[in-house]
């Protein structure tokens, strides 16, 4: 299948759909709301879910080699991205040092609603995956944050440097963060319970899966559409080509580190999706605790309100046609 029947399946999937009637209706300032609690408590599931069904597909399989090499190369990853997108951000933009380090730090952590919706996507292909890349999906959300921190630590005047850090609390709120909790969590009970565990509540992870995340979706799309109105001020267009090429620049990456490693297609487009996503939970968290002097109006809207819309659309047909012209 081509990269623009892939793209033209996935943008009329009712997950996208879903997420453009959400943007549509912020940006044309619709009373369309979702309550926080509601739309917390589908988040929750959502970890939950692809958390336990990647900890019984481990259990299946076991802890392998290739197992740990994709984990590596996710850790190498999430913290070298990181620099290169500040670099790239201090080279063609003109936002502050503690700016640029924020924002790359979301390049270098992952999405994992992106990750669920490129699951779909490969599902809807007909292609396998290892179910292991849920826990490499977890061990890619800190190094990132810690990779940022050095940056903008570097770039602070040395009597500034003690502001807004404390390594404690940092590691409290990075580790202890409610999606890295159900994630890894969920995946641990999976593993722990396996395939006996799976078929006692597949009832209620797998059947309901895709429409509860529709509905999450729909309230994603109502939160960017709302970032976009009141934070597109603050975004000037070297700062949005940034949140369009980056991830393109990190799905070229994590093609070249996997190359060699044997995942399967449906595997490598999973990585490749992870690798290029964006973070708009963990990372926001840690930032607001770490770099307090950094605009979340540039970081939060870049992530939520430019890249993942992106990837939505266009970048999951693009890396599932990469993985599968790589031939990996």
């Amino acid at each position: 299948m081509s990269f623009l029947d892939l793209a033209t399946q996935n943008l009329v999937s009712p997950m996208v759909l879903f997420f453009a009637l959400g943007l549509a209706a912020a940006l044309a300032r619709s009373d369309l709301t979702i309550p926080e609690a509601v739309a917390k408590t589908l988040a929750l599931y959502l970890m939950m879910s692809i958390g336990f069904k990647g900890g019984a597909e481990v259990a299946k399989s076991g802890i392998t080699a290739l197992m740990l090499l994709v984990m590596l190369a996710g850790v190498a990853l999430s913290f070298v991205i990181p620099i290169i997108g500040f670099f790239a951000l201090r080279a063609t933009s003109k936002l502050p040092a503690v700016d640029a380090a924020a924002v790359a730090a979301h390049y270098g952590s992952i999405s994992i609603v992106t990750f669920v919706a490129g699951t779909e996507a490969v599902r809807g292909q007909g292609l396998p995956f290892e179910g292991f890349l849920v826990a490499v999906a977890a061990v890619m959300e800190t190094p990132a944050i810690l990779s940022a921190l050095l940056l903008a630590r570097r770039a602070r005047d040395p009597a500034q440097r003690n502001e807004g850090e404390s390594a404690g609390a940092l590691i409290r709120e990075v580790g202890l963060n409610a999606s890295v909790v159900m994630l890894v969590g969920s995946f641990l009970i999976g593993w722990a319970t396996g395939e006996r565990g799976m078929g006692m509540i597949s009832a209620f992870i797998v059947d309901p899966f895709r429409g509860i995340l529709c509905l999450f979706l729909l309230d994603m799309g109502l939160v960017a559409g709302r970032g976009m109105r009141e934070g597109a001020r603050h975004l000037s267009p070297p700062v949005l080509a940034f949140g369009i090429l980056m991830p393109l620049v990190s799905a070229g990456l994590a093609t070249a580190a996997i190359w060699p490693l044997g995942l399967s297609v449906g595997g490598a487009a999973l990585f490749i999706t992870l690798t290029a996503s964006a973070s708009y939970i963990a990372v926001p968290a840690a930032m607001r605790l770490a770099l307090p002097e950094a605009k979340p109006a540039i970081y939060l809207t870049l992530s939520l309100g430019v890249t993942f819309p992106f990837n939505l659309a266009i970048g999951i047909p693009l890396y599932l046609a990469l993985a599968q012209r790589a031939g990996i």
